[in-house]
């Protein structure tokens, strides 16, 4: 019998059982759609986080204050800031891989404008920082070295703000109340978005970080945090290098004495987050999987009750000539076009699903062609497999009792 004729049998026996064909199906259909889902949905929050680090800047690097020793007692880090302006400015006249680098102090704020307020974030920066984190000023501008030499009392704010105390109408130029001191707005930065740490990035007010120092931390210029951008990707590692070596030379700190300080770059952040995805995404996937492999043991016991139904008639086929092998390939169709026809099934079910929940959910989305084609594969290999022992079975049944079976 040819492969074709075989179809054709294959076909016409489960279509007499469609309730039973389909429900043996769903197994799969289940299956498939949780890991199309599932790796849609990780693949996409993947490359939305990849976006949120990409919109950090290029090239960055930070330098946070790290543990240090007081009075012989080791000290937690971030207890105390380490970070001086003048280790900025040394960071960028002394490491020539260092393209720029900028100071950055935080502090909580009330902002007020009329009879409008709004809790925010302020951070005293340099110039530099626009760049270095690629804030581009959509109206107005961003404040000058002469603002910072002269602590101005200027500010440039995120579209949060701006969405918050303006209702619609031109910040730039107005005067804003933070601290319950006057500032005056001369810019607004461009939309950015939330941080790959869910962070609103337009949520936050930059002001000179001279102008912090003096007005709200009583002319203390510690610096809590030191922002630059490499000269390019290659040279990223280098540059932290430089910054190192530089650092424990300042702080005098000894060879086997540990840093003060603590450098993180945008490949730090990506691999911690990439970690965690693939954590997350073996996770889910084995679970799926799981969905899968039940699928595929509905797919043997389904099987092996329709070699018992049809005992008389494999032991008829047997009688006028069909071949131990082509009961087998028989039987083994049937198992693989359920399996099949479940994956296919999955794969539209998969896709429907993760494209609802990023629709509710506002979770991205992304599914691969390839993860699919894998998805079909597998749910074809899972019918193979739990397909192989009832059609045996039945190839290996006596024609001669299989005629007296009842």
């Amino acid at each position: 019998m040819n492969m074709l004729a075989l179809l054709r049998v294959c076909l016409r026996a489960l279509m007499r059982n469609k309730m039973r064909s389909s429900l043996t199906m769903l197994g799969i259909v289940i299956g498939v759609a949780a890991v199309i889902s599932m790796v849609a949905i990780t693949d996409g929050a993947r490359l939305n986080v990849q976006q949120q680090i990409s919109s950090l800047g290029d090239n960055v690097f930070m330098v946070f204050s790290g543990a240090f020793h007081m009075a012989g007692v080791r000290q937690t880090s971030g207890s105390r800031s380490t970070l001086t302006m003048e280790d900025v400015e040394a960071i960028g006249s002394q490491c020539p891989n260092v393209r720029l680098v900028s100071p950055s102090v935080r502090t909580g704020a009330q902002l007020v404008y009329g009879n409008q307020n709004w809790s925010t974030s302020v951070w005293g920066v340099a110039p530099e920082f626009a760049d270095i984190r690629r804030y581009e000023v959509n109206n107005g501008r961003m404040f000058n070295e002469t603002d910072m030499r002269g602590a101005a009392k200027v500010c440039v704010v995120g579209q949060t703000i701006v969405d918050n105390l303006y209702a619609g109408s031109d910040p730039v130029g107005s005067i804003i109340r933070i601290k319950r001191l006057p500032f005056e707005v001369i810019g607004v930065l461009a939309a950015k978005g939330q941080s790959a740490m869910g962070q609103d990035q337009d949520d936050m007010v930059l002001v000179p970080f001279t102008t912090v120092a003096k007005k709200f931390n009583a002319g203390n210029t510690r610096v809590s945090q030191i922002i630059g951008s490499a000269s390019s990707g290659d040279a990223l590692t280098t540059a932290v290098d430089e910054v190192t070596n530089l650092m424990r030379t300042r702080h005098r700190i000894g060879k086997d004495e540990d840093d003060d300080f603590i450098i993180r770059t945008q490949a730090d952040i990506a691999n911690t987050v990439e970690s965690s995805a693939k954590t997350m995404g073996y996770l889910l996937g084995s679970v799926a999987l799981v969905s899968l492999l039940v699928g595929g043991i509905g797919i043997m016991n389904i099987m092996l009750v329709s070699v018992t139904e049809r005992t008389r008639e494999i032991g008829i086929r047997m009688s006028v000539g069909a071949r131990q092998q082509d009961i087998l390939w028989q039987f083994m169709l049937e198992a693989i076009i359920l399996s099949a026809l479940g994956g296919l099934l999955g794969i539209g079910l998969g896709a429907g699903v993760s494209l609802i929940i990023s629709k509710v959910a506002g979770w991205a989305s992304a599914i691969s062609p390839l993860t699919a084609l894998l998805a079909l594969g597998f749910a074809s290999l899972v019918g193979i497999f739990f397909g192989f022992y009832p059609a045996r079975k039945a190839s290996m049944l006596d024609p001669i009792e299989a005629l007296r079976y009842e």
